[in-house]
C-alpha cells in the first residue's frame, strides 16, 4: 500500500526513510535519518534534467527509465537492507516522479507499507528553518578560550541537563585551530538539519544549555534567528586563570600536527602580531607547547572580551580556580538554578 505523509508526522512513525535523490543532493543536505538509494547518479540526473529542458518530459522519462530498469533488483535487495520489515517512508525532492516510482516499484515487490513525504525534502527543509525561528528558553555558557566550556556542556547534559553541542555538530571548535584532529564539516545546510535533529528531540519548555558561539563555526553558520537568541540570552561567564587555560590547551593540542598548528598560527598571524607569531612557531619546534598557548590567549582573550562587550543581555561571572569540568559543571548548575 502507497500512501503520502506530511513531513510534520514523518518522525513520530520511527520508520525508516529513504531518500532516492542523486548522491550530490544527498550529500549537500539531507534528513540525517535518511539512507540514501538514488535512482539517479549525479551525471544521469544531470542528463535527464538536460532531455528535459531542451527536448520533452517524456523523452526524460524515457532516458530515466533506461538508467533505472537495470538496478530494479537492486533497488529491492537495498531497501531491504535499510527496512527488513518492509515498511518505509519514501521521498525526492517535492514527493514527485522520483518518490513516486519508487514507492510503486517497492509496493509492487511486497513492501506492504510505503509512504511518500508529501513535498519531499523540500518540505523537511522549510520545517527545519521554520522550527529554528521559535523561541527556545536558552542558557548560554561563555568563557575565555581553554576554560573547557565544551567539556562542562557535556557534563551538565550527563547529569541531566538539555544540551545541544554546536560545536560538535559542526565538527569544529570555533578557533583557527577549531578544525585540527576534525571530521570534515558538513554544509551549511546540513548543519542546519543536524541541528533541527536534536532541536525536535528537546523538550522546549525547559531550559536548553548552549555555547556561546560566532556566527561563523568554521565553515558552517548558526542559522540567524537561532543566533540571535544566543546573543539576547543570559550569559554564564567562567572565568579561569590563563595559566589553566594554558594547559588545558596543551592537553588538548599538543598531540596533534604540529604542521596544521603552524598553519593555524599563520591564519592569524596579523591578529598576534609578526613577532608573536614567528615566536609561536619557533616555540612549536622546540615544542614549548605551554608558551604557545599563552601567546595565543593573550588574543584570544581581547578577541572574546570584544565580543562580549557587545551583548546587551544579563551576564553572571563565575570564577574558577582550575578546569575540573565535573566540579565546574555543578557549580554551574547550582548557580543557574538560582
Amino acid at each position: 500500500m502507497i500512501s503520502e505523509i506530511k513531513i510534520e508526522k514523518v518522525f513520530s512513525y520511527y520508520l525508516p526513510i529513504i531518500d532516492v535523490r542523486s548522491p550530490g543532493e544527498f550529500n549537500h543536505g539531507h534528513i540525517p535519518e535518511a539512507i540514501n538509494i538514488p535512482l539517479f547518479s549525479n551525471d544521469e540526473r544531470a542528463h535527464v534534467g538536460t532531455v528535459y529542458k531542451q527536448n520533452s518530459k517524456e523523452a526524460a522519462i524515457e532516458i530515466g527509465y533506461t538508467y533505472v530498469k537495470p538496478k530494479l533488483k537492486s533497488f529491492i535487495s537495498d531497501a531491504l537492507k535499510v527496512a527488513p520489515n518492509k515498511k518505509v517512508i519514501v521521498h525526492c525532492w517535492r514527493g514527485g516522479m522520483r518518490s513516486q516510482s519508487f514507492a510503486k516499484h517497492l509496493a509492487e515487490n511486497e513492501f506492504h507499507d510505503v509512504m511518500v513525504i508529501n513535498g519531499g525534502y523540500k518540505a523537511y527543509r522549510n520545517l527545519v528553518l521554520n522550527d529554528l525561528e521559535k523561541p527556545l528558553n536558552l542558557k548560554v555558557l561563555g568563557g575565555y578560550t581553554g576554560s573547557g566550556k565544551t567539556q562542562i556542556l557535556k557534563q551538565l547534559k550527563k547529569i541531566g541537563h538539555q544540551v545541544i553541542d554546536l560545536e560538535g555538530l559542526a565538527n569544529h571548535k570555533g578557533s583557527a585551530f577549531g578544525g585540527i584532529g576534525q571530521k570534515e564539516q558538513p554544509t551549511v545546510e546540513q548543519f542546519e538539519n543536524n541541528l533541527h535533529s536534536v532541536w525536535r528531540k528537546l523538550d522546549l519548555n525547559k531550559p536548553i544549555w548552549v555555547e556561546d558561539e560566532s556566527h561563523n563555526i568554521g565553515k558552517v553558520k548558526i542559522p540567524m534567528q537561532f543566533f540571535n537568541q544566543i546573543r539576547n540570552s543570559k550569559l554564564y561567564f567562567i572565568e579561569i586563570p590563563k595559566s589553566e587555560r594554558a594547559k588545558f590547551l596543551v592537553t588538548e593540542y599538543a598531540k596533534r600536527n604540529t604542521e596544521m598548528l603552524k598553519e593555524s598560527i599563520l591564519r592569524i598571524s596579523k591578529r598576534l602580531g609578526d613577532l608573536n607569531a614567528k615566536k609561536s612557531i619557533q616555540l612549536l619546534d622546540e615544542e614549548k607547547f605551554y608558551e604557545v598557548a599563552l601567546i595565543s590567549l593573550h588574543y584570544y582573550d581581547k578577541f572574546y572580551l570584544k565580543g562580549m562587550k557587545k551583548r546587551n543581555n544579563e551576564v553572571v561571572q563565575i570564577k574558577f580556580s582550575s578546569t575540573d569540568h565535573l566540579k565546574n559543571a555543578l557549580e554551574i548548575e547550582k548557580m543557574a538554578i538560582i
